[in-house]
């Protein structure tokens, strides 16, 4: 997997904590990544994030329900250490090269499609601190919208979706091209989701991962990179 083109921005570490996510925000539960055996650790909660980034969060929260007092944000993921995300790259490998009938032990052409595609959405588990993966840093998030009582609303496609739906306008694009009126309705109607999500975080200063609906982050190189940001101030932290 290649180095990612926000790779290169420095880092100045503020030295702020990663603290458990307060009960204002819905966490997904039980957590995805931890229920098919990744390695987190003893008390190592993945549903923590750095001080700053909480903050934010909330002020998202604030102004979802200020637009919509029926819908509320629901973590996905947050804070992940390196063990877990290089777990979760070989997870993702295996089960891309299932759905496409490939032999995950057989290097070639087919092998190399789907780590090209994995790479896409899940970030090398580098160990240099200058490269850290966005959710080693406590500075990223994945995140959906939900109802009240907590049940998750559809995007149109599931977190962690390998392919182009999983792009943030990927539905737009369907939706212009469309000429059958109820499957219309269905692309506009998940594209306005994910325009809320997104609108909810960048309100509160949060950058979108260009190929992830879902992935939002702030402080971190992905975030400088986006915003014009000469360094970013949230290195690999807690792991």
């Amino acid at each position: 997997m290649p180095l990612r083109p926000w790779s290169p921005v420095v880092i100045r570490e503020c030295g702020e904590p990663l603290l458990p996510l307060p009960p204002q925000l819905l966490k997904l539960e039980p957590h995805p990544y931890a229920a098919v055996g990744a390695p987190y650790g003893e008390g190592a909660s993945p549903f923590r994030l750095r001080s700053g980034v909480i903050a934010r969060l909330l002020i998202a929260q604030q102004w979802l329900q200020g637009h919509n007092p029926q819908v509320q944000l629901a973590v996905f993921d947050a804070w992940r250490p390196l063990a877990v995300q290089r777990y979760m790259v070989d997870w993702s490998i295996e089960q891309e090269c299932a759905a496409r009938g490939v032999d995950p032990s057989q290097q070639g052409p087919e092998r190399d499609a789907v780590v090209e595609a994995v790479g896409r959405f899940w970030a090398p588990p580098s160990d240099d601190p200058s490269t850290p993966p966005p959710h080693s840093t406590g500075a990223a998030v994945d995140l959906t919208l939900a109802s009240l009582d907590g049940q998750e609303l559809a995007m149109g496609s599931a977190i962690d979706a390998i392919g182009e739906v999983s792009e943030p306008d990927h539905y737009q694009q369907l939706a212009e091209a469309c000429t059958d009126g109820e499957q219309q309705r269905a692309y506009r109607l998940w594209h306005g989701r994910r325009c809320l999500l997104r609108a909810a975080m960048s309100t509160a200063g949060f950058a979108q991962h260009p190929n992830e609906w879902w992935h939002f982050s702030c402080g971190d190189q992905l975030w400088a990179w986006r915003t014009g940001q000469a360094e970013a101030i949230y290195g690999r932290s807690g792991c």
